[in-house]
């Protein structure tokens, strides 16, 4: 059976209203997944590099730091709002784009295509992967990173308590199996050339006040892929 997103519009609406507190509210699963995937990047000076679903710009803004061509894409105008304001932010081509069509570049426009956190949010992975492949250059890689299938069994999704509400706000995700993003993957044409699984050590959980049942426990799965052509 299909499982199905949410409207796709409580997405969008979620991260506009999540952006004034995105980069404060001390989601651990960004810090876990930061330098792992930005490790992942390798050497980007000098290259043509897609950001999707960039957020507040906390890959784009990394990657333009280090010499890439940065252009950075996401539905949410708040998020692109705060991305636009941030030191850094005028070396970044700031679009915006919804993820569930395709994508507006030719064939092969960028050596590198990243990816944080993002798939929860799509329903249509075969087109996000096929779309990747299309765009990336004969020889370019690209690099992926999701919340592990596995948080879903504790209960956990993306969201944030909404600071004039105090609500507890869920954008809408979806709970993709590992053997679903894989699939997707191969299905696309890429080779996947590496995956890691990250897990937090007990320091990690001490620090961000998590149970101690989360110890060891996948939160973010980050694979590198290479188009094979």
């Amino acid at each position: 059976m299909e499982r199905m997103l949410p409207d796709i519009s409580s997405v969008k609406d979620g991260y506009d209203r999540w952006s004034s507190v995105y980069d404060s509210d001390g989601n651990p699963m960004q810090v876990l997944e930061g330098p792992v995937i930005q490790q992942a990047f390798g050497n980007v000076d000098g290259l043509d590099v897609l950001d999707l679903g960039c957020g507040t710009g906390r890959h784009s803004l990394h990657l333009a730091k280090n010499g890439a061509n940065v252009t950075a894409l996401d539905f949410s105008e708040g998020m692109l709002d705060t991305a636009r304001r941030k030191m850094g932010a005028d070396g970044v081509a700031f679009k915006s784009h919804d993820l569930s069509e395709p994508l507006l570049f030719p064939d092969g426009s960028f050596d590198l295509v990243v990816s944080g956190l993002v798939l929860e949010h799509l329903n249509d992975l075969a087109l996000f992967f096929s779309e990747i492949h299309r765009v990336v250059k004969r020889g370019g890689r690209a690099v992926v990173s999701a919340m592990h299938p596995a948080m879903f069994l504790r209960g956990s999704q993306a969201g944030f308590i909404d600071a004039a509400s105090g609500e507890l706000v869920h954008p809408g995700s979806i709970n993709h199996q590992l053997g679903d993003i894989v699939m997707a993957m191969l299905h696309a044409d890429f080779n996947l050339d590496a995956i890691d699984e990250v897990s937090p050590d007990a320091n990690f959980v001490d620090r961000f006040e998590m149970k101690a049942s989360s110890t060891g426990w996948p939160m973010v799965v980050v694979t590198q892929l290479t188009p094979n052509r």
